[in-house]
């Protein structure tokens, strides 16, 4: 049984708690591997590491980090079907998902924003007749990344690289529920160039080696994303430490269809964004409104097509869905559909469980689920289940399916459906949500703000924002 362990001050390291927690594969329900479950002692030597590196880093020209983060990305470019396979394994999902979708994405991450700090630049205000005011931008010094389990090496790369391209020193804290693509990148980090201590990647329990993370008082910011609940601790833990925090959170986000829509680009994609990676993207559309006078005609085909896909082992060239990525999580997604039926829920097709033949028998399967005939309002609609789980609802206006999509308390993203120009517009205005897809879903373009409103989170993580985000402003003023 391999047994990871922790990357500090460059170097694979066991865990100073002696620790170890079971990995297991979703496809097959069996453990694989055993993950370090650090704690406080394990952080203080990686924050140790970091604060000699720091004066190293931090002082390096923009260049010389940009070199170094492109190495990285070539470095995983390099072992891609290493680190597919890998977060396929570990995660769930099919091989094509992770080799079309997470993977490449990680290496998009660090080569954007390599690049992206040679580009930053900071302000000037010219007072006429009185002086000038300049802003200097400087790194924080040592920060915490916290990443989820759904997208692994994909949300992880997405919060260190522009903290270690800002000249942060980094303490990362993956999924301990999909750690392995993580473990894998010491290797990488190595070959880069990457000075030792610079980025340490640490593994364990949210309650143990994430809570000493988020309270070391020489930790500077928190970037996390996962669970509002969560969320809600590290705000209240790290706010009276003044701490800066960026939160990803939760999302139950609305996918709302007008009759005017261009139907096949409509229909293929909402089958997309309902049940993605399985559904587990903080941003799939779960609550679809449907203009009445196409309900029926929307849900016939929906349904026929969602009978159609193919839930199978990650490996299989026909998977559409693969295992979700636990038991428990299997289990609570199962818990929704149970209580969807006794709120009145009609289940249109899915709603069990996946078996499949030997070895992915224990494997964690679930069919796509369509629900329909809920009120807006009931646990279903406005709880994130975060599976393959979407519900149907129709509506006759603008103004009720507004109310309707802004009754949750999330406020991630929204996508709209319509040839209607001016209505776009008017929607776009009054949907509750930080980012807002009209005709299109889950296009990402790595310099917009991304990030939700409500108890979807606090702060933006993309382009600008990232970097300012992991930089403290100075203004510096001189008089004339």
């Amino acid at each position: 049984m391999e047994k990871l362990r922790n990357f500090i001050n460059g170097e694979y390291i066991a865990p100073k708690t002696g620790e170890y927690i079971d990995n297991f594969e979703p496809a097959t329900g069996k453990v694989y591997s055993l993950i370090p479950n650090s704690g406080k002692d394990d952080v203080n030597l990686a924050v140790k590491a970091a604060e000699g590196a720091f004066p190293i880093w931090s002082k390096m020209s923009n260049d010389d980090r940009c070199k170094i983060l492109t190495r990285l990305a070539e470095g995983i470019e390099k072992r891609i079907e290493l680190f597919t396979k890998a977060e396929s394994r570990d995660n769930g999902k099919p091989l094509s998902l992770a080799a079309n979708v997470d993977i490449p994405r990680a290496v998009s991450n660090f080569k954007f924003f390599a690049t992206a700090i040679l580009h930053y630049a900071s302000e000037s205000h010219n007072m006429e007749g009185v002086g000038v005011n300049y802003t200097l931008r400087k790194p924080l010094g040592i920060v915490g990344c916290i990443s989820p389990w759904n997208l692994p090496l994909y949300l992880f790369s997405w919060k260190i690289a522009p903290a270690l391209a800002a000249g942060n020193c980094v303490i990362a804290k993956p999924s301990e529920v999909t750690p392995y693509t993580a473990y894998l990148l010491g290797e990488v980090i190595k070959e880069s160039g990457m000075p030792p201590g610079v980025l340490n990647i640490l593994h364990g329990e949210g309650q143990t080696v994430g809570d000493a993370i988020v309270k070391h008082p020489k930790v500077k910011a928190i970037s996390f994303t996962g669970g509002t609940q969560t969320g809600k601790y590290i705000a209240q833990t790290a706010a009276p430490m003044f701490k800066k925090l960026s939160l990803e959170l939760g999302g139950k986000n609305p996918n709302i269809i007008f009759a005017d829509c261009d139907w096949k680009e409509m229909m293929s994609t909402t089958l997309r964004s309902s049940f993605a990676n399985q559904g587990q993207i903080c941003l799939c559309g779960s609550r679809i409104f449907i203009e009445r006078s196409i309900y029926d005609k929307f849900k016939k085909e929906f349904v026929e097509r969602v009978e159609k896909t193919v839930v199978s082992y990650p490996e299989d060239p026909k998977a559409k869905l693969g295992a979700v990525v636990s038991k428990a999580h299997m289990e609570k997604i199962l818990s929704y559909v149970e209580l969807a039926k006794e709120e009145g829920g009609v289940i249109l097709t899915g709603g069990r469980r996946e078996i499949l033949e030997e070895p992915y028998r224990d494997g964690y399967y679930v069919r796509p689920t369509v629900i329909e005939n809920l009120p807006f309002n009931c646990r279903t609609n406005q709880e994130e289940i975060f599976g393959p789980v979407v519900t149907l609802t129709p509506f006759d206006t603008e103004e009720e399916v507004l109310q309707m999509a802004n009754s949750t308390e999330y406020g991630l993203s929204a996508t709209l459906w319509t040839s209607n120009l001016k209505r776009a517009h008017r929607m776009a205005n009054e949907l509750e949500a930080g980012i807002i897809w009209i005709n299109a879903w889950l296009v990402r373009d790595l310099r917009t703000p991304f990030g939700g409103v409500k108890a979807s989170g606090v702060g933006r993580e993309g382009g600008w924002e990232a970097l300012r985000f992991f930089t403290e402003p100075k203004n510096v003023f001189i008089k004339y």
